[in-house]
């Protein structure tokens, strides 16, 4: 099942997170990111290609990668505070690819992580202090698929640092 942004009802977690993002990742604000769907099943981010474009009228691979490493750490962060865990996030290592460039607004669509490996990492940061998950985001423009992340996220339980 693919995830789609609800763009129906009330949006007060989407704003929560958009207002989080833009205080605390200053970048986000910068780079015209809006947060479309956000909640433990998923997230949708997107960006305008202004402010976002390159020398060839395209999206800067950067700003893309920027996105998506957004859109897995918004999905971990959520997740784990739904499960009432404290945690910091952070990613820990990162490969993007890109398979066609972008020329308008793009979207990055971090999917909710199966039951087994999530399990796996809540445990790990009950038991360790620390777990790490892995994900995959993918990145849309006009309706297809453009660009993909596969990155893993380190969770530290609160007061671990």
């Amino acid at each position: 099942m693919r995830l789609r942004p609800d763009l129906s009802g009330p949006k007060r977690a989407e704003s929560e997170v958009e207002a989080y993002l833009q205080e605390h990742i200053p970048l986000s604000a910068d780079i015209g990111v809006r947060v479309l769907t956000a909640g433990p099943r998923g997230v949708v981010l997107e960006a305008p290609l202004e402010p976002n474009v390159n020398h060839r009228s395209s999206a800067f691979g950067g700003s893309v990668a920027a996105v998506a490493m957004l859109a897995g750490w918004a999905l971990v962060h959520l997740r784990l505070s739904a499960e009432g865990l404290a945690a910091e996030t952070v990613i820990h290592r990162g490969e993007m690819r890109y398979d066609a460039p972008i020329y308008g607004p793009f979207r990055a669509l971090c999917e909710r992580v199966a039951d087994k490996p999530w399990l796996r990492f809540t445990k790990a940061i009950s038991k360790h202090g620390k777990g790490r998950i892995g994900l995959v985001v993918t990145v849309e423009a006009g309706g297809a698929a453009v660009a993909s992340l596969g990155a893993s996220y380190v969770a530290l339980a609160a007061g671990k640092r």
